[in-house]
């Protein structure tokens, strides 16, 4: 495997776990609950209308607030870094492609 393969899959593994719980916060999940007027309070908002005026336990926004509020379990760590890993080295591959 070539070094900048697994430089990119390092980077993809690490950024995305870094990243995650960034941008879950910046769309409105926090340690507190949903930020008002937030992205998070509009997903809120639909997601109660389709089922009836409750969140649906296990749904994006339950589990996007269960990040902002606790953090990302190890498993999600782990999914995540294989998601962002398994991204770069796709993109890395297309652009050697395109490139070579």
């Amino acid at each position: 495997m070539a070094l900048g393969t697994i430089v990119a899959l390092g980077a993809g593994a690490v950024g995305t776990v870094v990243a995650a719980p960034l941008v879950v916060s910046a769309l409105g999940f926090t340690a507190t609950g949903i930020a008002a007027g937030s992205v998070a309070s509009s997903m809120m908002s639909a997601a109660a209308v389709a089922n009836g005026g409750g969140v649906v336990a296990g749904g994006a926004v339950a589990v996007l607030q269960s990040i902002g509020a606790a953090g990302l379990s190890v498993g999600g760590q782990a999914a995540l870094a294989a998601s962002g890993a398994a991204v770069s080295g796709v993109t890395q591959w297309l652009v050697s492609s395109v490139t070579s």
